[in-house]
């Protein structure tokens, strides 16, 4: 379970854009113990201790509000599961991170496409998923469509965790195409998978990474790396900016605003994160 010697650190931030009329994205932070899970505010701090933590960020699609309706399902299926995670643990059952964050996927999937196909006005309705999961010293995600989690370590590297599920993100994965050619390559927002929508067999991303003291996370929607390259995001997220100092100084409100004045066609979300040791 969690270390009493550490504490996290978040902030998050979504903004509707320049010229859309609706916020499709989510955002979900939570703590999860064996009391039940709590929904975390837009910024702040907390204990490890025995709490476990789950962020996530969601871009939804389809006609009229569906889109911002499939994001907010995926939340709420999240808030559902986790509570279910402890009380398996409590009676002495042994989970695998993969086997519970598929299970997860499969049922919001199973659940948004059910109602794409029974509502006519949900027609086509889908969304993307990227979450991490804190526990103790390990960070478990999971991942569908584009958006994105990256990983800024304490050695100043700066790596994009996730694969845009787009055939140009694997194009850019197998080194066929350059970063410049990705970000610039019109095909690049036709997404291959989705929670929902037309996907017919989820193939989702999952990963483990060992969670080291100073290391940050970037959760964000396509909407914030259509705005801002990724040496943007590197020196806006560095070690030596506060994931939040307070309402008006909030790291990722800051990515989010500077993203939406250079593009703005897009929802705009970013969340970030970080483990530090207390004292």
């Amino acid at each position: 379970m969690g270390e009493k010697g550490k504490y996290l650190k978040w902030s998050g931030h979504t903004d509707v854009g320049r010229f859309r009329s609706n916020n499709e994205d989510s955002f979900l932070a939570l703590q999860v113990n064996g009391e039940g899970v709590f929904r975390l505010g837009k910024w702040g701090q907390a204990e490890m201790g025995d709490n476990d933590f789950v962020f996530a960020v969601s871009d939804g699609m389809g006609g009229a509000n569906a889109g911002e309706y499939a994001s907010h399902v995926v939340a709420e299926q999240i808030t559902q599961l986790f509570p279910k995670i402890f009380h398996a643990q409590a009676q002495g059952m042994t989970l695998y991170f993969q086997d519970v964050l598929s299970e997860l996927l499969s049922n919001v999937h199973r659940d948004i496409s059910k109602m794409g196909e029974s509502y006519l006005e949900l027609e086509g309705m889908g969304a993307t998923l990227s979450l991490c999961w804190v526990r103790s010293d390990r960070l478990y995600f999971a991942h569908v469509g584009d958006s994105r989690i990256y990983h800024l370590d304490q050695d100043d590297s700066f790596k994009q965790l996730t694969i845009d599920h787009t055939h140009i993100g694997w194009l850019k994965e197998k080194g066929k195409i350059s970063d410049y050619e990705a970000r610039n390559d019109p095909r690049r927002n036709i997404l291959q998978q989705v929670i929902g929508g037309k996907t017919q067999h989820l193939s989702p991303q999952f990963g483990e990474l060992i969670f080291d003291a100073k290391d940050r996370l970037l959760i964000c929607s396509d909407g914030l790396n259509e705005g801002l390259m990724d040496s943007a995001l590197k020196r806006m997220l560095k070690f030596d900016t506060p994931i939040y100092k307070d309402e008006s100084n909030v790291i990722a409100q800051r990515m989010v605003d500077e993203s939406v004045h250079e593009d703005g066609k897009d929802n705009t979300t970013a969340l970030c994160f970080e483990v530090l040791d207390l004292g």
